[in-house]
């Protein structure tokens, strides 16, 4: 009997180690999807040149991308709750790095792009992670872990564009894609051996119709949103895109409430709790992306222009980078002020923290750094609500549809993200001076696009401010007494306990 304290210690300090891990791996893979995201932006002023293309066709290298993502996320998301989460995360880094490959291989645009799509293709690996931990890992430790998951799209993004310019300034630019092919692959390893496969499923029948109709819908819609600006906001094509898009949204709502096996629950989606927590998401991933478009032109531009600081791409990304190791450092902050708090608190705290990034970049946007310190304020307000807006999905849907739910929320703030591009670019390209032959973005230009950042994180937290509030000290387990489920529905961890 004197063995039982000294045996249950070493069981629990194994169950510690193990949980761990998994964080560690989950978010690995994490930070692995979102450099997808911006490895290809210091190559997008040369692929013309390299692929024998013009700029309006090398642009798809990137568009593709944005609507294989925007397809792929809740369409992996039902797919991991019905035939299991790590599968389902594993076949999206196993297609990351098919991608990575057709990339390196590529001498063609037509190559290119299939690459770009076989990447986009893989954004659902941070929701399945978010979900996987929910299952996986004790209520004590979920707020945490999810903040650092969540976090882990930032420092990716952020350390993803001074290592890609670095590479791509000294090496061939096919090595930029053998690179992100080695970390699809460690990643996709570690997966493999490390992370287990959950125990909640939904089951079921796939709903092929919902699929295709969200995704004919979200195509219509973003690419009206990213091309609008090449092919002219009032174009026929631009505006029959949007009318089309919104049709067939509302015929994919009427048909998601009429089917026994939706691929989104709307009635999950319309709970108050969901519903808040996804607008504010969209205000968020507007807000957000802002800064992203803004610092680096500030710092590229001519000197000459009397605001531009002439700094090299590399300079950019290298300003930038504290951004996500801010966002990682502040992710345990966030779950603290959740658990103390709750997770409602901590989204507003972190809309409150970006409006006033923003609000101090429209006077201190003239030395390096001036936009250090601005991008890692909103870097900080950014980890606070990523890391809160999972916990907030959570606590208001049943386990069996925690993927689905954690994937639309991340797609909430893609559609944000996107739609600041577009707006960013309107403000910017009618808001110019001349400078010899060329016409360049004016500072009261990049000043309008802070002020709209800022509103949208006020209006993010304005939304945020009616989610219902939760009580942070509910004993039990997190999932359960938050959602709202019985207590019969167990988490995985229950089930082998």
């Amino acid at each position: 009997m004197s063995d039982t304290p000294a045996q249950s210690a070493d069981v629990g300090s194994t169950a510690a180690s193990r949980s761990n891990a998994v964080v560690a791996v989950l978010a690995f893979a994490g930070i692995v999807v979102s450099l997808m995201q911006t490895l290809v932006i210091p190559l997008v002023p040369e692929l013309p040149k390299l692929l024998k293309a013009s700029p309006s066709d090398t642009a798809w290298a990137v568009t593709a991308t944005l609507l294989a993502s925007a397809v792929a996320t809740p369409v992996v998301g039902r797919l991991g709750d019905m035939y299991g989460k790590r599968r389902l995360l594993l076949v999206s880094l196993a297609l990351l790095t098919a991608g990575s490959v057709t990339c390196a291989l590529a001498g063609s645009l037509e190559l290119m792009i299939t690459g770009r799509v076989l990447q986009g293709l893989s954004a659902g690996v941070i929701p399945l992670g978010i979900s996987i931990m929910r299952d996986e890992l004790p209520a004590e430790k979920l707020s945490s872990a999810t903040a650092v998951m969540s976090a882990s799209l930032g420092v990716g993004g952020a350390l993803g564009l001074p290592a890609s310019a670095l590479i791509a300034d000294n090496l061939d630019w096919h090595a930029l894609f053998w690179v992100s092919t080695v970390f699809g692959a460690a990643a996709t390893i570690l997966v493999l051996t490390m992370v287990p496969e959950s125990l909640a499923r939904t089951g079921g029948r796939f709903d092929l119709v919902g699929a295709l109709g969200l995704s004919a819908a979200l195509v219509c819609l973003l690419l009206a949103v990213s091309k609008g600006a090449d092919w002219g906001w009032g174009s026929g094509t631009t505006l029959g895109l949007f009318a089309v898009g919104v049709v067939l949204l509302l015929v994919w709502g009427v048909y998601q409430l009429r089917t026994s096996h939706a691929l989104v629950d709307l009635r999950v989606a319309a709970r108050r709790q969901v519903l808040l927590t996804n607008l504010a998401s969209l205000s968020f991933g507007f807000s957000m992306f802002a800064m992203s478009l803004v610092i680096p032109q500030l710092l590229q531009l001519p000197a000459a222009t009397g605001y531009g600081l002439g700094k090299s791409l590399l300079v950019s990304g290298l300003v930038l980078a504290p951004q996500g190791l801010v966002m990682m450092a502040v992710a345990p902050v966030s779950a603290r002020i959740s658990r103390a708090r709750g997770p409602k608190v901590t989204l507003m705290l972190g809309a409150l923290t970006v409006a006033v990034g923003y609000a101090l970049n429209t006077v201190m946007m003239s030395q390096i750094w001036q936009l250090v310190f601005i991008s890692c304020v909103i870097g900080a307000g950014v980890g606070l609500a990523y890391g809160a807006m999972p916990a907030l999905v959570m606590g208001a849907v049943p386990v069996t549809e925690t993927a689905a739910a954690n994937s639309l929320n991340t797609l909430m703030r893609a559609i944000g993200t996107s739609t600041s591009s577009a707006v960013t670019g309107v403000v910017l390209a009618h808001m110019t001076i001349t400078l010899g032959p060329v016409s360049l973005p004016s500072e009261n230009g990049f000043r309008t696009v802070m002020v709209v950042g800022c509103a949208a994180a006020m209006l993010a937290l304005s939304v945020a401010s009616f989610i219902p509030r939760q009580d942070p000290l509910a004993s039990g387990h997190h999932t359960a007494h938050e959602s709202g489920e019985p207590a019969t529905a167990p988490s995985a961890t229950d089930a082998k306990a």
